[in-house]
Formats: C-alpha cells, structure tokens, sequence
C-alpha cells in the first residue's frame, strides 16, 4: 500500500513538470501585427521603416515574429523596434491559444 501511494505523491509532483511550457528559439522576421507579412499595400518601403510606421506612437499594432506562414506576438515591445524588418532568432515560449511568444531574448540571424 506504501508502494503505491507513493507511486501517486510522485505521479503527482511530476505532472506538472510534463505539461510546463519549454523555451525554444524560432528563425523569423521582426514584423508588425498590422502587415504582418506583406507590406507592399502599405506603400512604405523599405519593410523596416514600414513595421516601425504601424506600430507607431499609437501601439495599435504590435511587434511580433513572422515564422513561415505562422505570426506571433511578441510579448517584449521594446527590444523589436531595434531589430524591424530583419531576421532575428527569438528564444522564448510559444503559447499557442494566444499565438504570443514569450520573449526570453532576440539576436540579429546572420
């Protein structure tokens, strides 16, 4: 009986640790929530000056990284503006309900 409910305690303290989030770093874009992908539309050339122009003073568009066909929100608004319109590798988690990538770190792809 002792055998199995520690089986269980220890069941139980690892459960968690199965379903917690792990970083993983993502290869994309520093793009805008606004464009996302495609900014010829907005006649604002070249792309970083045009992901700057829609986040804007206003933050009614957001940074976020485009991967592939995927764009994620960045939940670290500052640290993109340096990087706008170029390829970056972004190290955090990836929530996939609210398509938010939590941002542990960006650096410049080379």
């Amino acid at each position: 009986m002792r055998v199995i409910a520690s089986l269980v305690l220890v069941g139980l303290l690892a459960a968690p640790a199965i379903y917690a989030q792990q970083s993983q770093t993502y290869a994309g874009v520093i793009t805008d929530t606004m464009c996302t992908t495609n900014h010829k539309p907005m006649n604002v050339s070249p792309d970083e000056k045009c992901v700057r122009e829609c986040v804007g003073d206003a933050k009614t568009h957001k940074y976020a990284l485009a991967v592939g066909k995927g764009v994620y929100t960045l939940s670290d608004q500052e640290t993109p503006a340096s990087f706008a319109g170029q390829k970056v590798k972004v190290t955090g988690v990836l929530f996939t309900k609210t398509n938010i990538l939590k941002v542990d770190r960006i650096v410049a792809a080379h």
